[in-house]
């Protein structure tokens, strides 16, 4: 099974408004991506393939709401909070949060955890308070892991290595496999490696090779689970990850990098083809 993910970020924001949304009113926005996507993505052997697309919770109803019967496409969201609603406990004093059953309730199928993104705001809020532990966002990261799969959403759980850590990677890739997935139905959950040292402007991506050790490791540490990309499946790499047999498939984020950045439908499914090759 292959499985091709895209996140969407905030890529709804409008260009005058600093953002790279060029494709559709923000009121329109996941409803239009949904839509101008999902037929070309039917032709596709959903037994061989999955495509979810996760996206910010303001775009949650309409992207859900454009679903055809039968649409391949699964509708996620960026996260949950590690605690959740309960008969006779907590019934929703979660103000900012994103509780898993709200997810659910939504019409999510599937949740990004711990994208480096995310894992940076958890290591700088943590930092402010003192708290230099490297594993406790592993376990807060592993509470929202559990809280999803509770709720019957599949999980996309992200790992990756810094340029500090890029020596110790065994070390901390480990402990963030270990710790993250504690407890977890494995079957639930799909492994994102990030190359996070070497994402960005002005680096050198990781190399064919450099990727295939890592998802061995991966595969290796955690008795075979999947593994995507999570990098960049972009038009420029996309031959080159789909030669890497121990790669799953990917996560897609920007389409074009140059001009007028953003996130556009038919390079989308570009990257698609030319990643599955057909």
């Amino acid at each position: 099974m292959k499985h091709l993910y895209l996140n969407l970020k905030r890529f709804d924001v409008p260009a005058e408004f600093g953002g790279v949304n060029r494709v559709a009113p923000v009121g329109d926005w996941g409803a239009f991506i949904v839509g101008s996507t999902q037929d070309a993505l039917a032709r596709y052997d959903s037994a061989e393939v999955e495509f979810a697309q996760f996206f910010p919770e303001a775009h949650i109803l309409g992207a859900a709401a454009a679903k055809k019967p039968g649409s391949p496409i699964k509708i996620g969201c960026q996260g949950v909070h590690r605690a959740d609603t309960a008969p006779g406990g907590n019934f929703g004093a979660f103000t900012t949060l994103r509780p898993a059953s709200a997810a659910r309730a939504l019409g999510c199928e599937c949740v990004i955890i711990g994208h480096c993104e995310e894992r940076n705001f958890y290591n700088d809020t943590l930092a402010e308070a003192g708290v230099k532990d490297p594993s406790a966002v592993n376990r807060i990261l592993n509470q929202e892991i559990l809280r999803a799969a509770e709720r019957g959403l599949d999980v996309l759980y992200c790992i990756g290595e810094r340029s500090e850590e890029q020596a110790q990677w065994r070390e901390v890739l480990g402990r963030q496999l270990d710790e993250g997935l504690a407890g977890v139905d494995k079957s639930r959950v799909v492994i994102g490696y990030e190359p996070v040292w070497s994402i960005g402007p002005g680096k050198t991506p990781a190399g064919r090779d450099y990727i295939a050790m890592i998802a061995r490791f991966v595969k290796e540490r955690t008795g075979g689970m999947d593994v995507v990309y999570g990098g960049g499946l972009k038009a420029d790499n996309a031959e080159m990850l789909a030669s890497i047999g121990e790669i799953d498939g990917g996560l897609i984020a920007l389409t074009r990098f140059t001009g007028e950045i953003g996130w556009y439908p038919d390079e989308y499914l570009e990257i698609i083809r030319t990643y599955l090759g057909k």
